[in-house]
């Protein structure tokens, strides 16, 4: 763990301290570089975000780590006064404003990653990942997306993101901007080499 940035070790520890004292089984989906780091695809994250699909588990994982003295900091953001670190634990299937249009619990949205006794971190599936990311496009966000992307080589669908993208661009308030966010995205994404 470094001052101001998790590691995939970091992270864990973090989590593997939650899961001794969650009373009931809990299941968070990694989004954001947070699902990239715990990928081996980012060496750390600055930024912890969670979705936690399911009411009762959310609310399960909140008393839990209010009891581990962490504390509400602005919306979505949770952090204990000695750490530099929000973790941001997002409800249902909606990412800071970007609303997914499927649970990421459903067969095919997010992946395991790794079960704890009660704790069970997936991360989110790549399309909706770089949706999340891209509704916000900051240069963090095309980085990672491309990131992503290269990654994954020649079994990344970028039809399947256009497709995707357009479907969820539907329901937001600022259809056109995200999808202008998208074509500077691809415009940088060179298939089977680096990225400009």
């Amino acid at each position: 763990m470094t001052e101001y940035r998790l590691t995939k070790q970091g992270l864990w520890d973090i989590l593997e301290a939650w899961d001794q004292y969650l009373p009931s089984p809990v299941r968070v989906v990694a989004c954001g570089g947070t699902a990239l780091t715990l990928q081996d695809l980012k060496e750390s994250t600055k930024d912890v975000d969670f979705l936690v699909p399911m009411e009762d588990e959310y609310k399960a994982l909140i008393r839990t780590i209010r009891k581990l003295d962490y504390r509400q900091q602005r919306g979505s953001g949770w952090k204990k006064d000695d750490s530099v670190f929000i973790f941001d634990l997002f409800l249902g299937k909606t990412v800071f404003t970007t609303e997914l249009l499927d649970s990421p619990l459903e067969e095919g949205k997010s992946a395991l990653i790794r079960k704890f006794d009660k704790l069970e971190v997936r991360a989110l599936n790549d399309l909706d990942l770089i949706i999340s990311k891209m509704f916000r496009g900051t240069d963090v966000d095309v980085e990672d997306c491309l990131t992503l992307m290269n990654a994954r080589g020649a079994a990344f669908d970028v039809k399947a993101l256009e497709a995707r993208y357009a479907e969820t661009a539907k329901y937001d308030v600022g259809q056109d901007k995200v999808m202008r966010n998208l074509g500077l995205l691809l415009a940088e994404y060179r298939p089977g080499g680096d990225s400009a």
